[in-house]
């Protein structure tokens, strides 16, 4: 199993965890915390099954001191800034001519925030959606909502906190592509895709009520760039953490979703 390596997390990631002004700082480094709670999310074990002897010299921490830095970068945003500076930083490796979006419900086992019961999976889900460019890098993930919703459910704050996201990476929104499954095809999604100037290339659904002749335009050959969705959702898969939600905070499975980001652009462009 390969992890991030040290220097990587040194150069990407540490510089945007937070440290107590007052108090006693970590003793251990910085890159080693990271590295553990990357094997966590790589492998799916538990916080309390984490093997400290393989991550540290001497005396190795608890786990509840892994989780506890976990649980606080996660709840000051340290995490998604990494990942906003990483993207900022390699933008130029992006492939913009269009975006991806998609949703995807989790499986939840321990309840939580943002959990909803979901007919179709006769299961607790959270619900996500995500953007990936054309290569299927993922490049930003909505808050989680409750599974009994679809994935229209507040569709215009969540695609704006997404936009924002973008921007916030020096992404520019402006003449940008996006290519969406009929599950999309919403007057609410096209009024917010419009107000940010992106081109919505939404499959029509045929049991949706028709929308306005502005927004029927539709080309087949690039929605079908969208397959690419579907590889951004196997490298997902990788991360066994990801595949049921066992994070009953909102906040910290979110942040696992940051970690997973920086981890396979790290990995795939070598940083």
């Amino acid at each position: 199993m390969q992890l991030l390596s040290e220097d990587s997390i040194r150069v990407w990631i540490v510089p945007h965890l937070t440290l107590n002004q007052r108090g006693p700082r970590p003793k251990q480094p910085l890159e080693r915390i990271v590295q553990t709670i990357f094997y966590k999310l790589k492998t799916g074990c538990q916080w309390r099954c984490l093997p400290l002897k393989t991550f540290f010299e001497g005396k190795p921490p608890c786990w509840q001191t892994i989780f506890h830095h976990f649980n606080k970068w996660a709840r000051d945003g340290s995490w998604q800034r990494a990942w906003n500076h990483l993207l900022k930083a390699n933008r130029h490796r992006l492939d913009l001519s269009s975006l991806q979006l998609d949703g995807s419900h989790t499986l939840v086992k321990r309840g939580g925030q943002a959990v909803g019961y979901q007919q179709r999976k006769r299961a607790k889900t959270t619900n996500m959606l995500f953007l990936a460019d054309t290569q299927g890098l993922p490049l930003a993930c909505s808050q989680p909502q409750a599974g009994e919703h679809n994935d229209l459910f507040n569709i215009q704050p969540l695609f704006n906190d997404l936009c924002t996201s973008l921007q916030e990476a020096g992404i520019r929104l402006t003449g940008l592509f996006l290519n969406a499954d009929a599950g999309f095809d919403a007057l609410s999604l096209r009024s917010v895709c419009q107000s940010v100037e992106i081109e919505a290339n939404i499959r029509p659904n045929p049991r949706s009520q028709p929308v306005s002749e502005n927004y029927v335009y539709f080309d087949e050959l690039l929605y079908q760039q969208r397959v690419v969705i579907e590889r951004t959702n196997a490298w997902l898969d990788g991360y066994k953490a990801l595949l049921v939600r066992f994070e009953t905070k909102a906040s910290n499975w979110m942040a696992l979703h940051w970690l997973a980001f920086c981890g396979l652009f790290i990995r795939r462009f070598k940083l």
